[in-house]
């Protein structure tokens, strides 16, 4: 592993702030519904956790894996489903929940599959947004921050297995 060290680039407090308040701009919009929360995993679960803890309407959990990055810093392209959903979303509202959307070609393979499968609404939110890096136009509901196309580690984002646990946004500065 090259030699880096990781910066500040959101803090804790920040992050925290923002998901509790796109808990309740959810909660506002899914009002009188169930909604059926899909995380894109590994990276998403901590965010779709704290998500969860601040959404009022009743919600359902379900998770799926897809690799497009291997042990590299930029996504190869290549959509693979290493864990798909356990529950069906047909005439579900459902809310995918993604960590990052940086070229935007997972989401966009993604949310059209989903799609696919007939549920009542689908939705995308994510943590952290990239539109520098986009190649593939997806439609993103809510976004908690756009950052600028650095590479950024903590709260579920990964660089090659580690930093996962920081409770604040970093960005790998390589020396």
């Amino acid at each position: 592993m090259e030699k880096h060290r990781v910066e500040t680039l959101i803090s804790q407090e920040a992050v925290e702030a923002k998901i509790k308040e796109l808990g309740a701009i959810i909660s506002k919009e899914y009002e009188g519904k169930q909604i059926h929360l899909v995380c894109v995993l590994r990276g998403g679960a901590f965010f779709m956790c704290e998500l969860a803890k601040h959404i009022t309407v009743p919600c359902s959990l379900d998770f799926m894996s897809v690799s497009s990055y291997g042990g590299d810093t930029k996504s190869s392209g290549v959509v693979k489903i290493v864990k798909d959903l356990d529950d069906s979303i047909k005439d579900k509202d459902v809310l995918v929940v993604e960590d990052i959307i940086d070229s935007g070609r997972t989401l966009s393979y993604l949310m059209e599959m989903l799609r696919d499968r007939k549920p009542a609404s689908l939705k995308l939110c994510t943590l952290l947004d990239k539109p520098d890096r986009r190649v593939v136009d997806v439609k993103v509901d809510h976004v908690c921050f756009e950052i600028p196309d650095e590479f950024v580690v903590g709260y579920g984002l990964d660089y090659d297995q580690r930093y996962r646990n920081l409770p604040y946004i970093g960005v790998v500065k390589f020396d």
